[in-house]
């Protein structure tokens, strides 16, 4: 039991330092501007052009792991996205760095493997707890990417924060290969109809759908804000340096320990209340950022009502989808994730296309209430 729970935890660290690699970009924006002597907003385009690859790669690449060698297929993209973010840190152009941020997203899919392995390789009744964790894991790889990123940027440069974050992924391929057990395909389908199955299961499958609509629009609100923040945060009356900004992730990532707790009291039936009360919390989110004025101590408990409440919806949601076709779970989760991510890189596009950092504050929630 030890060895198995150590497992997943590894396998929660793992999730967290690969999907770092999506959002160390964000509190950096302002740095990579100056460095190619180009606005904030043009910078700004790398964080949904990371996110559009990401959605891409979920798309094709992650239903393989129905039909093929899972811990392969795993080893294989964290080293295609350690070699990826070795390129992005030696860019000499922003179209460079454009390209390889894409790359990254599209590499950057192990989390999004590791899942599903993790509901396979435990019990129905454990199955809750072992998502938690590793969705502890990689929700605070997410939150806390933005303060390692900000803090190693300020101090080091950007470039050396795609250094690091290739090193990490190094280190987590070489555990998972010593770790991860191996896992043969239960069955053999062409890729051509490998893929026409994910639009038969999203068409066909009620549940499948509602979750991932969910969970689109609540991470378009989530991400929206990030990347707001970052610009309100650089320019007056802040000024705050990428170091500075970064550190606001923290007050994200300690929402993130509700995820364990999520996961296991999702198994007594009461998912229903936790999507309830995520979207709550978002919503509450939102009314503290529109009358925080200038307070950094509103703006800190905002951020954590926003990502707690984000992290109960999808940690319910996923859970249901893993439950439906246990055979199909890689393509279940391709569905489910792709619109999620495509959720998020529209409303960042829409952000930087019309919004401000001040009018910024204001588009999450009109998001939020459309569906809620």
């Amino acid at each position: 039991m030890k060895t198995v729970r150590f497992l997943f935890l590894f396998m929660a660290l793992s999730a967290g330092l690969v999907v770092a690699n999506l959002y160390y970009c964000q509190p950096l924006i302002p740095l990579i501007a100056d460095s190619f002597n180009i606005s904030a907003e043009e910078a700004g385009r790398i964080t949904w052009i990371t996110q559009a690859g990401y959605a891409l790669g979920l798309f094709f690449i992650v239903p393989l792991g129905d039909v093929i060698e899972k811990k392969r297929q795993i080893l294989a993209c964290t080293f295609a996205t350690s070699f990826f973010m070795l390129l992005a840190s030696a860019s000499s152009t922003f179209s460079m760095l454009a390209v390889c941020c894409f790359l990254v997203g599209l590499t950057s899919i192990v989390p999004q493997l590791i899942l599903p392995f993790a509901a396979t390789l435990s019990s129905e009744e454990q199955r809750g707890r072992a998502i938690g964790i590793v969705m502890s894991g990689l929700l605070v790889g997410i939150l806390a990417s933005r303060a390692l990123s900000g803090a190693v940027g300020a101090f080091l440069g950007w470039r050396a924060t795609f250094l690091l974050g290739a090193g990490a992924c190094m280190s987590v391929m070489a555990g998972l290969y010593f770790l991860l057990p191996q896992s043969k395909p239960v069955q053999v389908i062409p890729y051509r109809l490998l893929m026409k199955s994910v639009i038969h299961y999203f068409n066909s499958v009620p549940q499948l759908r509602i979750a991932s609509v969910i969970n689109a629009l609540s991470f378009s609100v989530v991400s929206s804000f990030w990347v707001v923040m970052v610009l309100y945060l650089s320019e007056a009356p802040f000024h705050f340096n990428a170091w500075q900004i970064g550190l606001f992730g923290l007050a994200g990532a300690a929402g993130a320990l509700a995820a364990p707790v999520t996961g296991r009291l999702s198994s007594a039936g009461n998912g229903n209340t936790f999507i309830l009360t995520g979207l709550l919390f978002e919503l509450a989110s939102f009314a503290v950022f529109v009358f925080m004025g200038s307070s950094m101590a509103l703006l800190i408990a905002g951020i954590f009502l926003l990502d707690i409440g984000h992290q109960m919806i999808q940690i319910i949601n996923q859970l249901r989808i893993y439950s439906i076709k246990p055979e199909a779970r890689n393509r279940f989760n391709t569905a489910f994730m792709t619109t999620y991510f495509l959720g998020g890189t529209g409303e960042q596009r829409l952000v930087f296309r019309f919004g401000t950092p001040e009018a910024g504050r204001y588009t999450a929630p009109v998001v939020l209430l459309s569906y809620s």
